[in-house]
């Protein structure tokens, strides 16, 4: 028999949890909450970790999805430095890390997701660094004192926006990638080269094309290798190669699990067993918009989620048809906005000039948005995600 039970179990301290809470409590559910967190802060956005908590502007307390005191004012019993460390999806009991056995009534796993680690010579040296939670953050401010070059690894949101951080901090950055341009993947080799001028134009520089061969350095890190042969200073790296969704706990469950390696949930986030949901980074769900199974990282997709399981626990059937949004800005040198994701296109259209820095690129396939881009505010992203819901054929010149 289980030490203790709950109404509703949120597994995972993240963003995603915390909606899930204050949506239930928003549409009147008065059960007993339990939220689980392995940090040590309550759940928080992530964004600001490259941004301004990076730099110093804003403390903790900003990036808190709540202020401290709305747990207890919603009745909301938060666990934090606490995870759950089995989950028995037949008896609907879980056993945290306390050692402490919790039966529930519904559970949703909100596990967010790992970074991915480099496996090259030299990653035991000191001044390298991975951003996912806090710790991270206030590590790599540590070690900038003694660090005046400084390279970051990765092409995407994370190493762009380190990049541009540091950069405005002072130091001296170059960005290695694999791909050609920054933000290539998500956004193609054309916007890829603007985001580039960006950079390069405040300092960064940037290496593509390239991947680290090897770290060297005396104890601490001075010296990154590529591939291609350059030896690039460096007393401090961060890396941002990419997360991995966090499925240990839906693993050893015996919870199904999707292509790409989150759990796999049906078009209500539900996943295979009874009563338990998935949402963020970990849940691979079946999309109606896009008719494809799809798995989304990013804060303001885990807060939909969260907010929709609150739903679907109280009894909506509607399946989850929101169009993913993923925001970013680099310094205060540019900021862009996306909805989507396209897997693929094969034709973009520019709305704007590139070269006036406020322009939109919606991204078709076969004649169907499947994407669109919007930077410095240049493109109606409303229109777009009915576009892209709706699933409408549309020319280029419609869309100009």
């Amino acid at each position: 028999m289980a030490d203790r039970t709950t109404d509703i179990l949120l597994i995972g301290g993240g963003v995603a949890a915390a909606a899930t809470a204050h949506e239930l409590r928003e549409r009147g559910f008065a059960g007993s909450i339990l939220l689980v967190g392995r940090e040590l802060d309550p759940p928080y956005d992530r964004p600001p970790l490259t941004k301004a908590y990076l730099r110093g502007e804003h403390g903790r307390e900003e990036a808190h999805a709540h202020e401290a005191a709305w747990y207890e004012a919603a009745g909301v019993e938060l666990l934090t430095r606490v995870s759950v460390t089995k989950l028995d999806t037949a008896a609907h009991e879980a056993t945290l890390s306390t050692k402490e056995t919790v039966g529930y009534g519904r559970a949703l796993i909100a596990t967010g997701a790992m970074v991915r680690r480099l496996q090259v010579d030299g990653t035991d040296l000191d001044g390298l660094h991975y951003l996912r939670a806090f710790g991270n953050a206030d590590a790599i401010r540590t070690d900038l004192d003694g660090a005046r070059d400084v390279v970051c690894v990765g092409g995407s949101y994370i190493g762009c926006e380190v990049a541009a951080s540091l950069a405005t901090l002072g130091r001296r950055v170059t960005i290695l990638m694999q791909e050609s341009q920054p933000m290539e993947r998500g956004f193609g080799a054309h916007v890829g080269a603007w985001f580039r001028q960006v950079l390069e134009s405040h300092g960064v520089t940037v290496a593509g094309l390239d991947e680290v061969a090897r770290f060297t350095g005396e104890g601490r890190v001075a010296t990154v290798v590529t591939a291609a042969g350059l030896e690039l200073p460096a007393q401090l790296v961060v890396l941002g190669v990419g997360v991995q969704p966090d499925v240990m706990l839906a693993r050893s469950a015996g919870l199904d699990l999707g292509e790409s390696g989150g759990v796999a949930c049906d078009a209500r986030l539900r996943t295979s067993a009874a009563d338990v949901w998935a949402a963020g980074d970990v849940c691979e769900y079946e999309s109606v918009v896009h008719g494809r199974r799809i798995r989304v990282e990013h804060t303001e997709h885990a807060q939909a989620q969260g907010r929709y399981v609150a739903g679907a626990m109280l009894g909506d059937t509607a399946p989850y048809a929101v169009v993913p949004y993923f925001y970013s800005d680099l310094s205060d040198w540019a900021s862009l906005e996306y909805v989507g994701p396209a897997a693929h296109w094969d034709e973009e259209v520019v709305h704007g000039a590139l070269a006036d820095g406020r322009f939109g690129v919606w991204y078709l396939d076969a004649g169907h948005v499947r994407g669109a881009l919007s930077v410095g505010g240049g493109l109606d992203l409303d229109v777009a995600r009915g576009l892209i819901a709706r699933d409408e054929p549309v020319s280029p010149a419609d869309l100009t």
